[in-house]
């Protein structure tokens, strides 16, 4: 468990490091969607980091839906092994952001339940 949690941990600095400058966009969507971001929430807000971790989580989805429908429609060049390396990485990354969702639902229950 703390092995996942420390994998989770990662992956939330390497965001913090992109938010700061230190990472760049990889491509023209990503310029063309974090400068949209920009406009609804500053950059470094909570919002903003929550919506790139969900955006990640969902690429990473859709790529794997696609590599999926690939090998059903015969595309050559599209392999099993490549076909459940790219759906074990969806699921992994997607019990990661529930896990963190969870981590957010108990810090807020436990906020609620403070005394004034």
């Amino acid at each position: 468990m703390s092995l996942q949690i420390d994998a989770v941990l990662s992956q939330i600095r390497s965001m913090q490091s992109q938010i700061h400058g230190v990472g760049a966009p990889q491509n023209e969507a990503a310029k063309i969607g974090s400068a949209t971001n920009a406009a609804q929430a500053p950059e470094g807000s909570f919002a903003n980091v929550l919506k790139k971790g969900l955006d990640q989580v969902n690429s990473v989805q859709q790529k794997a839906d696609g590599l999926a429908t690939q090998f059903e429609q015969g595309v050559p060049g599209i392999e099993l092994p490549q076909v459940m390396l790219e759906l074990q990485k969806a699921s992994v990354s997607f019990r990661a952001l529930t896990e963190v969702r969870n981590k957010f639902v108990n810090a807020y229950q436990e906020i609620m339940n403070m005394p004034i």
